[in-house]
């Protein structure tokens, strides 16, 4: 098992950037990408991004419950090519990561390929550029890159998830490079997620979900929340993901086009959750004859008695259903599902003082 990147560790290797990389990958300190040398100058210009001092503990990060401090968080920060003010948001999501309600020790362990996705709010957003607009989920913005990179690296470097080792995920996903995104508020017509936590608007939050990819939902031709609202009950999963044979908590990520056909008929995002729990399920009859027992048996220790061919929810609460918009021009919203037992957190970005 490799050794996590220490905050003291510091490698004098006087050679090239192909060498240290070579050096980095051959540790298993690396994702496979290259990385930024974590030089004693890097790290201590990434330390100007926060007037918190450097010794001071986030969290332990699972599954081999390293502390992680500031200056750890500052080390691989640096690795991933963060800028120096991008630092309190991975800070945020580290201590979010930490908390237990996020099960961060089921995530990296899993067989299943759950990775932590950083949702951004408040006007950090516009501040650090973070890309809340078209292609977010997708490459070319180096905020949403760096920011998530950073919060991978830290789960292999410190909490140990090496693939095939503590990282137990028979396939994995491509957000396991980095799952950063900013909520679109400026085009939602709903207030945005960090304000139905409780904060005000111009707070910079983020919140951290244990978190399936996006799955792709398009619509183009409805017009009407009835009809659009149809579409998106039955893109939420399928059969086989943890919603659809498990309970768990889930994304709808409405595309600012779909939110606005929904919000102009009169549907605040409370009824659009109970749409989505009434009506995104899956008859029983649908699941396999194996299967089907092992569903019901489960649905009735829930407290949920489905007969016939009702539809089975796909959520134990209706709160257990997230609702944020995000995304560019184009009618194509998004689902995610999330690890079972597992819960988005939500903590707030502490910026230096001036």
């Amino acid at each position: 098992m490799t050794q996590p990147v220490a905050a003291g560790d510091r490698f004098q290797i006087e050679n090239d950037c192909q060498t240290i990389n070579n050096f980095f990958y051959e540790q298993g300190w690396t994702d496979g990408l290259p990385i930024i040398p974590p030089t004693e100058a890097a790290v201590q210009t990434m330390l100007t991004g926060t007037d918190r001092d450097p010794s001071e503990v986030l969290g332990k990060i699972a599954p081999n419950w390293t502390e992680a401090t500031v200056e750890d968080v500052a080390v691989n920060a640096v690795m991933a090519g963060c800028l120096p003010q991008y630092l309190p948001v991975v800070m945020a999501a580290v201590e979010a990561i930490a908390e237990e309600a996020f099960d961060l020790h089921g995530v990296q362990a899993t067989t299943h390929g759950a990775a932590p996705l950083v949702v951004v709010n408040g006007p950090i957003r516009q501040q650090l550029n973070i890309n809340c607009r078209s292609n977010l989920f997708g490459p070319g913005w180096r905020a949403n890159a760096a920011i998530g990179r950073a919060l991978r690296l830290i789960l292999l470097n410190l909490g140990g998830g090496a693939p095939g080792v503590l990282d137990r995920s028979t396939l994995g996903m491509p957000s396991k490079y980095t799952y950063c995104i900013g909520e679109n508020e400026e085009e939602s017509p709903w207030e945005p997620l960090h304000v139905e936590k409780g904060y005000a608007k111009e707070d910079n939050v983020v919140t951290v979900f244990p978190a399936d990819g996006p799955h792709d939902i398009l619509d183009p031709s409805s017009v009407s929340a009835s009809s659009l609202l149809v579409t998106l009950a039955h893109g939420m999963g399928a059969l086989d993901s943890p919603n659809g044979l498990l309970f768990a908590e889930s994304i709808l990520a409405f595309c600012p086009e779909h939110a606005h056909i929904v919000a102009r008929d009169g549907y605040t995002k409370e009824m659009v959750r109970e749409f989505l729990f009434n009506n995104s399920g899956f008859p029983l009859s649908w699941y396999g004859p194996e299967l089907r027992p092992w569903r019901m048996q489960h649905l009735e220790d829930a407290g949920f008695h489905i007969s016939g061919n009702e539809r089975t929810p796909m959520a134990e609460r209706l709160e257990d259903i997230y609702i944020i918009v995000a995304g560019g021009a184009g009618k194509h919203s998004a689902f995610i599902g999330m690890l079972t037992r597992a819960h988005a957190v939500t903590k707030p970005i502490r910026l230096p003082k001036e």
